[in-house]
């Protein structure tokens, strides 16, 4: 019996700690999927992953694709992309990514994610350092 009791308790205690891993395993399957969509150059895909504020900013696919591929080239085109240190604050997720970009040139991003009305994550912004450069 407090064997039952005790695995009750720690269930309980470990619960916010698994859902907070499988929200950053979302959130990192959300900013994939916008990696695959660049690597097809399938804008509507890739847009589908930004939060309603980026689409606002951005109010069509290939408006936002082309401000990715100006800005953003490490993210849109690259040789390696892997995911570094997360923190989960409220409702939002900051995600690193590592990315070597086509030319072998290594950058850090930073993304950041929000959960939505309907509990999903969508990525709110992308900070994007040369790696060694000071914020």
């Amino acid at each position: 019996m407090r064997i039952a009791a005790l695995l009750v308790v720690l269930s309980i205690a470990c619960s916010p700690i698994f859902a907070r891993a499988d929200d950053v395993a979302t959130a990192q399957g959300v900013i994939r999927a916008q990696e695959q969509a660049f690597a097809r150059d399938d804008a509507a895909a890739a847009y589908s992953q930004a939060a309603p504020a980026i689409k606002e900013i951005f109010p069509a696919p290939d408006i936002f694709m082309s401000m990715v591929q100006k800005g953003y080239a490490p993210v849109y085109r690259h040789k390696s992309f892997e995911f570094g240190e997360s923190k989960i604050e409220g409702s939002s997720i900051a995600q690193r990514v590592h990315i070597i970009d086509a030319n072998g040139e290594a950058w850090e991003a930073l993304y950041t994610l929000e959960q939505q009305a309907d509990g999903s994550y969508k990525i709110t912004g992308c900070s994007l350092l040369k790696a060694g450069q000071a914020v």
